[in-house]
């Protein structure tokens, strides 16, 4: 069994252009619809009516709590970092770690967000079959693969992650290098 011996690491999850662009993109959609209802609402508008001028903020604000901001590597677990909360996941048992950029390619969203401040929930390709992904930027995209799950991260350093996953666990192998 795979134990860790390294104290925790840091790492800062940047957007790539793709997601910069979705969640712009969304911004101005939702803000655009609040906006509209708002400077069209008649003087007394119906309750409903109301709650749709503020669902759209919501939704953008909803989707700003759950972004990732970095993940720590912490004893045998791996923290997701949120504004102001962090998801744990237990890393016990992984059986390797490789920087991979092509790896989500082909993906389809099973459940989750699809780039409102992030490629957040499960997803699913051909390379990878199911996964859960905590992703900002995939050119940048680190495939975990423990017993009965994978994970897939997007470190600034991708390398540099992979290295830390590798000795936290004992895990064999070189540190897999790849063109940007």
């Amino acid at each position: 069994m795979n134990t860790p011996h390294t104290p925790s690491h840091e790492f800062s999850a940047p957007w790539g252009r793709q997601l910069t662009l979705l969640t712009g993109l969304c911004g101005l959609i939702l803000f655009g619809i609040s906006g509209t209802m708002l400077a069209q609402a008649p003087e007394s508008p119906p309750l409903l009516y109301q709650l749709g001028i503020w669902l759209c903020p919501v939704i953008f604000l909803l989707g700003a709590l759950f972004a990732v901001r970095g993940y720590r590597l912490e004893g045998d677990r791996l923290l997701v970092l949120r504004p102001g909360w962090s998801t744990r996941l237990s890393l016990q048992g992984i059986e390797s770690a490789v920087f991979q950029p092509e790896a989500t390619n082909g993906s389809i969203r099973i459940f989750g967000n699809g780039g409102l401040f992030g490629f957040i929930g499960l997803f699913r390709n051909q390379t990878l079959g199911r996964y859960r992904a905590f992703a900002t930027d995939f050119s940048r995209t680190v495939v975990l693969r423990l017993p009965a799950r994978t994970i897939v991260v997007t470190p600034d350093d991708p390398a540099g992650f992979v290295t830390q996953v590798n000795a936290a666990f004992n895990l064999a192998g070189s540190v897999p290098t790849a063109e940007r």
